[in-house]
């Protein structure tokens, strides 16, 4: 069955919803979100706001998935292979993206860093992470000939993940993302990828 998409007019007041919550989100964190402060950020009525998110939760699930598009969309921007003298350099490459990201979006760096509690949010994200992992994957067997992986175990999702849990600390510590943090983070995700790559993959002649 195929899912509608909203007319025009919802569109526009579920963009409208959104921008108001991201807002919150980035001056006063997870705890001063309600359907109240977000209807009164947005101009709108309440009630507006439950006809299209029933609550917090769903709410910051559909910015989580707003993240992550932002997230997959910067591993879609182009990459100059010639730069890419092993699978570190591209692994380096990936983790500065998704870093910019977080250093530019205040409630990215709340939804998926802080510690809010919210088991909705955080089963949101992990199933993104599933989706992103994919698409690293592929991004990776795209420049290099990539070793059998295991099967029962998704290393690139357990890799973003650590690194994500190392720029946690540091939101948690100094309320960003310092280079010191940001060095360790891309640090965890290159030397956990290290455990399953070799040090040298077979670069793909035509990428």
């Amino acid at each position: 069955m195929t899912t509608r998409k909203p007319r025009a007019s919802s569109q526009a007041r579920i963009d409208r919803i959104l921008g108001a919550a991201r807002t919150l989100l980035a001056e006063q964190g997870v705890a001063a979100l309600s359907i109240y402060t977000v209807a009164e950020r947005a101009a709108i009525a309440p009630s507006s706001i439950y006809h299209f998110f029933p609550s917090v939760p769903a709410l910051l699930q559909a910015l989580t998935g707003d993240v992550h598009r932002a997230f997959r969309a910067c591993l879609q921007e182009p990459i100059d292979a010639e730069r890419l003298h092993g699978w570190r350099d591209l692994a380096r490459l990936i983790e500065q993206r998704m870093l910019s990201i977080y250093a530019g979006d205040a409630a990215a760096r709340q939804l998926i860093l802080a510690q809010h509690g919210l088991a909705e949010v955080a089963q949101a994200d992990r199933q993104h992470d599933i989706e992103l992992s994919q698409q690293n994957r592929a991004l990776f067997g795209h420049y290099f000939e990539l070793p059998a992986l295991p099967g029962d175990i998704d290393v690139f999702a357990l890799g973003m993940e650590l690194a994500d849990r190392v720029y946690a600390r540091s939101i948690q510590q100094h309320g960003e993302i310092t280079p010191r943090y940001a060095e360790e983070g891309l640090r965890v995700f290159e030397a956990y990828l290290g455990l399953y790559l070799p040090p040298f993959l077979r670069k793909r002649a035509s990428p």
